[in-house]
């Protein structure tokens, strides 16, 4: 048995340290899971309310945190200081609750060539 009175388990300043299992209740996978990478953002859709009674305080968090502007999953990573893994877990569970929505940035391969852009600007300026 681990004694908890080691410095292991018990911050000074926060108590008790919750392992990050805890707050995604065992899982390692959300239901994003193939959405959610480090540069994927994340935007609330609307508050957590009365309705959301499964989703707990880091789900609030990151609702409010991901309200005034979207914020990538790299970001809130730092920002909760939690692990990646445990942050896109939590982001899954917005997801299917229908609190946030998910965009993925363009890939460079899929942006336009400077000359398709030069083109497009020079056609506009004709009309």
């Amino acid at each position: 048995m681990t004694d908890r009175t080691d410095g292991h388990w018990y911050d000074d300043a926060a108590g008790p340290v919750v392992r990050p299992y805890a707050m995604t209740r065992g899982r390692t996978r959300g239901g994003a899971e193939g959405r959610l990478d480090r540069t994927a953002f994340v935007i609330a859709l609307r508050s957590v309310g009365g309705t959301d009674t499964h989703l707990g305080p880091e789900h609030i968090g990151i609702a409010e945190l991901t309200a005034p502007r979207p914020r990538s999953v790299a970001e809130l990573t730092d920002l909760l200081e939690l692990p990646p893994g445990v942050v896109r877990v939590l982001v899954g569970d917005l997801l299917e609750a229908g609190v946030v929505r998910i965009d993925r940035p363009i890939p460079p391969a899929e942006l336009p060539e400077e000359s398709v852009l030069r083109l497009v600007i020079a056609g506009l300026r004709a009309l």
